[in-house]
């Protein structure tokens, strides 16, 4: 017992030293920061360099590392709107180092990772790139992810299409179809589709931002054609918080005016040496910004990622799961008096631009044939419907010597719906009942009176139902590089592998409506000899008023991309580098159209006059695809610095875009891919300066881009677009403390955008302003605890349509945001889009109208006022 006793002795001692010992190699870092001033900073980020140690200050300043190991140490302070700042310290037990950091408009130094192989500041880099981060997201008070493209210089954003479906582009680069054909949306790195203008299913629909991301970056034009695929006219990423420094959110969104109910939650913090995480996500309910009259907007995300730090590197795993229900606003019937030239757009009698919908409590369903023959319900409340499962990995090591490896794979399980009632044609009620025979009347579907809604104009309504039945897709892109330092000479090579599956079935159906902005009824037509034509409001299982777009397909794109990237450093001023990529595209698959056939859809034993007529998916004859397409991107640049706050680049970039669903539009041999015109071509060459100051920066870069199309097909007006473009512009971007608690920030894009090809040579590209601009004031006050803000966002007149007849007006929209503090961590954020109700037209498919009479043009504006309150925690 004795000899026991003695060993436990000596096992509490050692265990005693042990722990003393090792106690003794950390110590705590704690201390405050404040600004020039003597005011405390909320919410400044603290970080041991080379470690993943940190911690953010309180609302006295104040904060504590603990566990930093004891020894030298360099300790980094950010902080939005401030000079960065390092300091050595050597930590002995309990130290104190405290920080007063300088205001900093300039963005200059924030080091830029998106479409670039060698990490540089934005002053050192070659290329034009924007940061938003997520106060600026809160402080133009968006209310989609499209919304926030619309204050980054350079982009265009049709953000009317409510949470997805938007149109994208970039320095005149034309919309000829929908999407983003020649900007690549990115989640941390790698593409969300592979293709950004398939039909009903675009990259912004699978996006989502939320409080999981730390910014967003867009480059324009630069690199970006060698350093991703479909490409050429800029990447916009989105990164992710990652949890190396702790901390987290909660905030609770409720529409004040509108129906919307939101949940953000997000954290992330060190569980282990060199280990970290983040989780965060949101949910959501509601009818949204518009009133269809159901629950439009329901669904949420939640993202997380975990990364472990090695001695010479370091491993991330990261998942999303996306299942999000948003409503897709079409054109709308919307008045257009005066001239071409001249014109007054306003809301038509009985209908609100502003806030109406064509959804609708009488229309909440669509019924028909599905691709497997089948009957198939779709509920119209569905609108968009990402479904979208996501795993990936990020390996980042230095293996010494100059020599660096990083690859970035994932895989997204990615399916879904859209479905909205698009206007085929607005007429008046005669119009409409003529159109099924002289002498035909329209009765309402719901109680069987006879149509006499105040306005008299009916909807022609197709229905697009578009099933998103497979858009899984495997990205990785690897990169090798050597940096020789003795010459300053960076060489990366790299390898980009991606499959990108489209199957897609459209379900159309047509109906009647009327054009309210009160849940529009549905309307059924009955001939002159008393037969019913339609039922409860669906009058063909098609749409004939087209010629039927019943189709599906089913297809798989398997692309390999080696490039070539060179940076050399002349000296330390001037940098030159270039790069070199080519995109081999393998396509196989099948498409199929419609056929007819008579079916008792509704089974009630007889065949109506619709059901006399179904048109179905024809699978018994459908067309194979198997064809290959291939394209050289280059780029080169050069940035010299002309001091320690200003320098100048310039960069020649062309690329090109692939074409994927569609092209299976248009009659091609799809088994000969000399015969298909796959590739849209991009040339850009820009010019640029950027200057810091003490309390700003400013950006400006002239460019001009060229365009070579082979066509496109765009389903809203059932025809294919061609045409070449050039555009000449110039951006400026800037920012300026005028005090200490005032801030003024903004940017202008002017662009003069040609067609050089086709019937419409010389006339301007249509939807495309000359003048794009954002201005952001904002101020705090209450040392800093409170922030009151304006945005005005606005564009100059457009043409509607390439013929350049009928000219949009410009507008501008006045947004704004209040935030108190109410106590330490708890604020209160009052919220306002579009204060103004402004009537803002962002397209039109009409491209011109009788002048000096009424007009009713199917148009899409942008939402009315909306008025939201939020309460965020921060933790």
């Amino acid at each position: 017992m004795k000899v026991i006793f003695s060993l436990k002795k000596i096992f509490y001692f050692i265990l005693f030293f042990s722990m003393s010992f090792s106690f003794a190699q950390n110590g705590k870092l704690s201390g405050n920061v404040k600004d020039d001033f003597g005011n405390p900073l909320f919410g400044v980020n603290l970080t041991i360099e080379n470690t993943s140690k940190g911690a953010s200050t309180d609302f006295e300043g104040n904060y504590v590392i603990n566990d930093v190991p004891s020894g030298n140490a360099v300790v980094v302070a950010r902080y939005l709107g401030f000079k960065m700042i390092k300091k050595e310290v050597l930590i002995e037990g309990e130290t104190t180092l405290d920080f007063v950091l300088q205001e900093d408009a300039t963005e200059l130094q924030d080091i830029v990772v998106t479409g670039v192989v060698n990490k540089a500041t934005k002053l050192k880099s070659s290329v034009s790139i924007t940061s938003v981060n997520i106060e600026q997201v809160e402080q133009t008070a968006p209310r989609s992810t499209a919304e926030i493209f619309r204050t980054i210089p350079g982009i265009r954003s049709e953000s009317s299409g409510g949470e997805g479906n938007s149109n994208i582009s970039v320095r005149g680069v034309p919309i000829s179809s929908g999407g983003s054909k020649y900007l690549q949306i990115q989640e941390d790195g790698l593409p969300v589709l592979l293709y950004g203008d398939m039909s009903f299913a675009t990259a912004d629909i699978f996006t989502r931002f939320d409080r999981n991301i730390a910014k967003i970056e867009a480059i324009r034009g630069g690199s970006a054609s060698t350093l991703s695929s479909n490409s050429p006219g800029g990447i916009i990423n989105f990164i992710s918080k990652t949890g190396r420094t702790e901390g987290g959110s909660l905030a609770t969104t409720f529409g004040v005016d509108y129906n919307s109910f939101r949940t953000d939650l997000e954290y992330g913090t060190k569980i282990g040496e060199g280990l970290y995480f983040h989780v965060g996500g949101f949910y959501r309910l509601g009818e949204g910004v518009r009133s269809p009259g159901f629950i439009a907007n329901n669904g949420g995300q939640v993202k997380f990622n975990i990364t472990k730090e090695f001695e010479k590197g370091s491993i991330t795993i990261y998942t999303k799961f996306l299942n999000d229900r948003a409503a897709a606003y079409m054109p709308m019937p919307i008045q257009v008096t005066g001239t071409n030239s001249d014109p007054n757009w306003g809301s038509v009698s009985g209908y609100d631009a502003t806030s109406g919908t064509q959804q609708s409590i009488y229309l909440n369903h669509n019924v028909g044939l599905g691709p497997d023959g089948q009957l198939n319900r779709t509920a119209v409340s569905d609108g968009m419907h990402p479904v979208s499962k996501s795993i990936g990995a990020n390996l980042d090591f230095n293996l010494g010597e100059g020599w660096k490896v990083n690859n970035n794979g994932r895989f997204s399980a990615n399916s879904g719906q859209f479905i909205a009632p698009f206007p085929a044609q607005v007429a008046t009620a005669a119009e409409i009942a003529d159109s099924f025979g002289v002498g035909s009347t329209l009765t309402y579907a719901n109680d069987g009176s006879l149509f006499n809604t105040a306005n008299g104009l009916v909807s022609r309504i197709h229905m697009f139902d578009a099933k998103l039945n497979n858009l899984n897709n495997f990205m990785n892109d690897l990169r090798v590089s050597k940096q020789f330092n003795e010459i300053g000479l960076g060489i990366t090579a790299g390898y980009f592998k991606s499959i990108q599956n489209v199957s897609i079935s459209w379900l159309w159906n047509s109906y009647l409506q009327e054009v309210s902005d009160n849940n529009p009824r549905l309307i059924n037509v009955t001939d002159a000899g008393g037969n019913l034509l339609s039922e409860n409001g669906l009058y063909a299982y098609g749409t004939p008023f087209w010629g039927n777009l019943a189709r599906n397909y089913d297809t798989q794109y398997n692309v390999s991309a080696p490039y070539l990237n060179v940076a050399l450093d002349i000296n330390d001023d001037l940098i030159v580098e270039g790069g070199i990529r080519y995109d081999k595209g393998r396509v196989n698959g099948s498409f199929a159209g419609g056929t007819s056939t008579t079916y008792d859809i509704n089974n009630d034993g007889s065949i109506s006059v619709p059901e006399q007529n179904v048109f179905a998916i024809d699978n018994a004859n459908t067309t194979a695809v198997d064809y290959e397409y291939s394209y050289v991107s280059y780029t080169f640049g050069a940035n010299y610095l002309l001091n320690e706050q200003s320098s100048v680049f310039a960069r020649y970039s062309k690329g090109a875009s692939a074409k994927a669903d569609r092209i299976l539009f248009s009659g091609l041999n799809y088994l000969d891919g000399d015969k298909i015109n796959a590739r849209d071509f991009l040339a850009q060459l820009e010019i640029g300066y950027k200057r810091k100051f003490t309390n700003g920066y400013v950006f400006v870069t002239a460019f001009q881009s060229t365009t070579n199309e082979e066509g496109g097909f765009e389903a809203t007006s059932n025809r294919i677009i061609e045409n070449d473009y050039k555009s000449l512009g110039l951006e400026l971007e800037s920012s300026y403390n005028v005090t200490e608690d005032l801030n003024l920030r903004g940017a202008f894009t002017y662009t003069k955008a040609e067609i050089t090809s086709g019937p419409n040579d010389g006339n301007e590209a249509r939807r495309q302003p000359k003048l794009m601009y954002n201005f952001i004031p904002t101020y705090s006050f209450s040392k800093k605890k409170n922030t009151f803000g304006l945005s005005f966002i606005g564009q100059s007149k457009a043409f509607a349509q390439d013929t350049n007849e009928l000219v949009m007006n410009g507008f501008v929209i006045v947004n704004g945001f209040l935030e108190f503090t109410l106590v330490k961590d708890l604020a209160l954020n009052i919220a306002g889009n579009n204060l103004f109700d402004t009537l803002a037209i962002t397209e039109a498919e009409e491209g011109s109208i009788t002048d000096n009479t009424t007009n009713i043009v199917r148009a899409r504006p942008l939402p009315g006022r909306s008025l939201s309150m939020a309460l965020s925690y921060r933790f």
